[in-house]
């Protein structure tokens, strides 16, 4: 046998594990959690859903008001300034729907409701 197929490492053995995973364990990380083809934990999706939001509408989000799962990835409900005012209570704020991906990626978003900082929301009945 040539000497550099003695050296040569032996190819890597296939689990059937999707690529993510198997270069997640490569890098001595654990793979990735893989609750209903969701990829990323729940503030790691938080996080993207409020970075990518602040790089399409050129703000920063105040908060993320809320995230829940669902079969495709995570939805998001992000909160931006939207328009500043003195006081501050006066502020035009919005709420954001953000869908993202199993992945984490940013696959749309959109415009739920406005509303004044000092808004209370009424309880509902």
């Amino acid at each position: 046998m040539p000497r550099e197929a003695r050296d040569a490492e032996p190819a890597p053995r296939r689990t059937g594990r999707r690529a993510g995973s198997a270069r997640a364990a490569e890098d001595g990380g654990s793979p990735p959690a893989r609750t209903g083809g969701r990829k990323v934990s729940a503030a790691r999706a938080m996080r993207t859903a409020a970075s990518q939001l602040a790089e399409l509408l050129g703000r920063t989000p105040e908060s993320v008001s809320g995230i829940r799962p669902t079969d495709d990835g995570w939805q998001a409900e992000v909160e931006v300034v939207e328009v500043e005012r003195i006081p501050e209570t006066s502020s035009v704020m919005a709420s954001y729907r953000v869908l993202l991906d199993a992945d984490g990626e940013l696959v749309g978003y959109e415009r739920t409701r406005r509303y004044t900082r000092a808004e209370v929301d009424r309880p509902r009945g």
